[in-house]
Parts: C-alpha cells; sequence; structure tokens
C-alpha cells in the first residue's frame, strides 16, 4: 500500500486524509501540535514542524512515503516541493514556484507591470518610505496568509495606524501596498494538465462588510462573470499559470472585476483553503482533491471525464465565523446545518477559538442548493 504524508492537521486536511482513504492510500499527517481534526483521522500522527525540512525527510526515508502533499496551505507547498525535488518523489511545481506565489511582491514583479491581470503595487521596508500609491489601498503582509494583516487604506493616520500590525505577520519584513479594485470578487478554481487548463470555475466570492477580505459565502454559477468573459478570464490564468510555471496540477485564484476586467489578487498552485472541492464536485461533477492524488500518485486524471454536459443547479458554501478567544456558538446556524447538502464544524459547541487571522475566524461551513 502506497503512503502519503500530509503537512497540517487543518479541517482542509482532514479533507484530503479522508478521501486519500477512500482512495485506498494508508495516510499520515505531521504538525507541530494535534490540534486540528485531521490529526484525530489520519492512520498515523506525528509532532513535527512542517518546517523542519531533516526532520520530515527522514520520516519519509524511515516510513517509506511515496508522495508530500499539503491542501490549503501556501506555508506547507514550498516544503511540500522541495522535499520531492530532493527525494526524487512526483509533484507539480517546483520550489521556486511555490515560494514565488507565497510572497506578493515576487508574485507582482514575476507575472510584470504589462501583464494585463496584474495591479499597480508597492513594496515597504519601513514607514518611512514615500508612498507612491494614490488612496484607498490594500496594506498586506508580503507572505502571509490567511487575510491575516489585511487592510483597506483610505489615509495617512490609517496606513501609519496599522503598518506595523501587517508587517508583524510578515515573515520577511516586508509589507506590500496594492492599487483598490474596487468591483466584486470573485474565486477562480483551476485545473492544468500539460500546460493546458482542463478545468476552470469561477465563483462568487462574499466577504464579511466589517471584515476586509474575509470570506462569508462562495457561490456557483458565478454571477459577477459575464460570458463574454470568460474567455478573458482563462487567458489571464493560463498566461499567469505560464509566467509562473505552473503547467500541472491544481490553482487558485482570488480575482477582483473591474469595468468588466479581471485582475489577479492571489494565485497559488495548490487546491484553495475553503473546501471549494466540495461544492465544485456538487456543482460540476468534478472531485478536485480525488483529481490531484489520482493525478500526483498514478498520473490518471480520468476524474476529469466525471464533468457534467450542463450545470443546472446553483450552490452556496457559507461560512460560520467567529471573534478568536470566544466560545464556538453554533446554536444559531443549527436548522441551516440539519438542511445543508453538507457541512463540518471546526470546533465543539463551547471549545474556545483559536486566532487564525485574529478578527473573525471560521468555525465551520455548511453547503446548500440554491
Amino acid at each position: 500500500m502506497e503512503k502519503v504524508l500530509i503537512l497540517g492537521v487543518a479541517s482542509v486536511q482532514m479533507d484530503a486524509v479522508l478521501e486519500l482513504k477512500k482512495m485506498g492510500y494508508e495516510t499520515h499527517a505531521c504538525a507541530m501540535a494535534k490540534d486540528g481534526p485531521a490529526a484525530d483521522i489520519v492512520d498515523y500522527f506525528v509532532e513535527i514542524n512542517i518546517l523542519d525540512i531533516n526532520r520530515i525527510i527522514a520520516y519519509i526515508n524511515k516510513n517509506n512515503i511515496s508522495v508530500i502533499y499539503s491542501v490549503g496551505s501556501d506555508l506547507a507547498m514550498p516544503i511540500a516541493s522541495h522535499i520531492s525535488e530532493v527525494l526524487g518523489l512526483p509533484y507539480f511545481v517546483k520550489e521556486r514556484t511555490s515560494r514565488i506565489c507565497n510572497n506578493k511582491n515576487l508574485m507582482r514583479e514575476t507575472l510584470g507591470s504589462n501583464f494585463k491581470g496584474n495591479i499597480k503595487f508597492q513594496v515597504i521596508e519601513n514607514e518611512d518610505q514615500e508612498l507612491k500609491l494614490d488612496f484607498p489601498f490594500i496594506l498586506k503582509p508580503a507572505d502571509s496568509q490567511g487575510q491575516r494583516g489585511v487592510k483597506l487604506i483610505h489615509s495617512m493616520d490609517e496606513y501609519l495606524k496599522y503598518y506595523l500590525e501587517a508587517k508583524e505577520y510578515s515573515r520577511s519584513g516586508l509589507v506590500i501596498l496594492e492599487e483598490y479594485v474596487s468591483g466584486p470578487e470573485i474565486s477562480v478554481n483551476g485545473y492544468l494538465v500539460d500546460g493546458e487548463v482542463k478545468f476552470l470555475i469561477a465563483s462568487d466570492r462574499e466577504t464579511w462588510s466589517d471584515y476586509t477580505g474575509l470570506i462569508h459565502k462562495h457561490i456557483v454559477p458565478c454571477q459577477s462573470l459575464l460570458e463574454q468573459q470568460s474567455e478573458h478570464l482563462e487567458y489571464i490564468v493560463k498566461e499567469a499559470c505560464l509566467k509562473l510555471e505552473i503547467y500541472n496540477g491544481p490553482v487558485y485564484l482570488q480575482m477582483k472585476m473591474e469595468n468588466n476586467k479581471p485582475y489577479i489578487i492571489e494565485i497559488t498552485p495548490r487546491l484553495d483553503g475553503c473546501h471549494m472541492w466540495n461544492i465544485l464536485e456538487k456543482y460540476t461533477g468534478v472531485n478536485l482533491l480525488k483529481l490531484t492524488f489520482s493525478h500526483l500518485l498514478n498520473n490518471d486524471i480520468s476524474e476529469l471525464e466525471q464533468r457534467k454536459k450542463s450545470f443546472k443547479n446553483g450552490y452556496v458554501l457559507e461560512f460560520i465565523c467567529q471573534k478568536p478567544n470566544t466560545k464556538a456558538d453554533y446554536s444559531q446556524y443549527e436548522s441551516k446545518i440539519n438542511e445543508s447538502l453538507s457541512s463540518f464544524n471546526y470546533y465543539k459547541q463551547g471549545e474556545t477559538i483559536r486566532p487564525v487571522n485574529g478578527k473573525f475566524d471560521k468555525i465551520g461551513y455548511f453547503i446548500y442548493k440554491i
């Protein structure tokens, strides 16, 4: 039996473990602590910090691991790619690509200022630097994930107030300012085979009004993307993947539409961190989790043949969110969860919510038809 090591034990890694078990693989997972749902269901869990490359390599060699991978984690992807390259294990993208996508300024620079889907940006090393972007703009850590430290800035006072917060979330100490795109947000899930986009679905991305960028709902089909814009979107995605050397496997983008044009906010060569495979399987018939592991382990892309010829129903994936360091309370969502097509609670009722983005953290989700 082939063995797969998953980096991390959060709920999205739990999705991966469950799918791998259904496919007949022996599952292993590592994390700094046994503090996520994947750790409770995996065949073998070991406490190893996912940044400790030498210990992970030793574990892989000792246990004859066939593949190392992760879901929904920008932090884990460069580690998985690096180790796979060193040990000659299967991988989709090189470490270099993973690190570029995990670093917002490198991603912007690699796409280039003339790239149609790019936006204006400025990298800030210290708060005394002259600002070259007009207000409003988006303030971000250059290399974090999960919307940590992200703020919409309208004035110099706001900039000075939130700059240090963003810097604290940045592993490199760099902060990036990005031109504010005012249109609706969309998420894009894609899949590539030998440089060709074989699967591409956009969904509306509704965020919480009080928390910039924090996801509330994913909705398919996407209403923000007109039919005539789909070809332009596919062109932007394909060209971005070529520039970033993403030729095989999943790709996930957060984008915004302004004046009927799509702009890239984030792009990463991995499955998303929002359980989108679940809603997209219901909508399209294709299970992106199964496709990813079948492709990675066996070079099998037959899951793409499950794609429906037409998409009749719409679906919503809605997140339950709550402030961190409070007690998880699902009571007001009980009837919606019971009536949903699929759901998962990250915590038990009354458990304390761990800070992730530090503002308004996901504590569960449910999917329903519209």
